[in-house]
């Protein structure tokens, strides 16, 4: 049975700007090792500055695979709670009704392209942002909208999902930042405890 399998990425470490650091690209380089074991078809990637850098360092060490920007992986808000957690409240204020079905429409859009099967075997790198990231996987789980809010992910960690015809989506890893030394883990997260 062909599937197509999903290795989700957030990008490497940014500046306040946007743009990548010098430890973002080497995150994407150790990333890009490790995929380069795997049997890429292609590589997409969200045109915002920082994931379009990741994309195109990960794309160097993939001779001969595709990269090409998609606009559906652009780092957005996917879901505006109603009553939104009190720990995220002051994070909505100021979302107003267009601006969160605008959200949505890029949510459905993303699930709509990428999160289905394939009619051949195909193995695509999606070099996004943590909001997309968390969306697909609530997605694959079957969880309500906002459960995407607490699924946050790591720069350039590995996230893999793959679907098959007639089956629900199966979450195969999430979060996984084994290529990374301890001192290029867990950037993108705030202070805290890490395992």
């Amino acid at each position: 049975m062909a599937a197509r399998h999903l290795y989700l990425v957030r990008h490497g470490a940014a500046d306040p700007f946007g743009e990548l650091t010098a430890v973002g690209e080497r995150q994407s380089e150790l990333l890009a090792d490790r995929l380069a074991r795997l049997p890429v078809d292609a590589v997409w990637h969200s045109p915002l500055p920082r994931a379009r850098r990741s994309a195109r360092i990960i794309g160097a060490r993939l001779p001969g695979v595709p990269v090409r920007a998609a606009d559906e992986l652009v780092d957005n808000v996917p879901h505006v709670p109603q009553d939104p957690p009190p720990a995220w409240a002051g994070f909505f204020d100021g979302y107003d009704p267009a601006e969160a079905a605008a959200g949505r429409r890029r949510a459905d859009a993303l699930v709509e392209r990428f999160a289905r099967p394939a009619a051949t075997e195909t193995h695509e790198v999606l070099v996004t942002h943590a909001y997309p990231v968390a969306w697909l996987v609530r997605h694959a789980l079957d969880a309500p909208p906002a459960r995407w809010l607490e699924l946050a992910c790591g720069n350039t960690a590995l996230t893999v999902i793959a679907y098959h015809d007639g089956a629900a989506p199966a979450l195969r890893v999430y979060n996984d930042m084994g290529h990374l030394p301890d001192d290029l883990r867990w950037t993108g997260f705030g202070p805290g405890v890490r395992p």
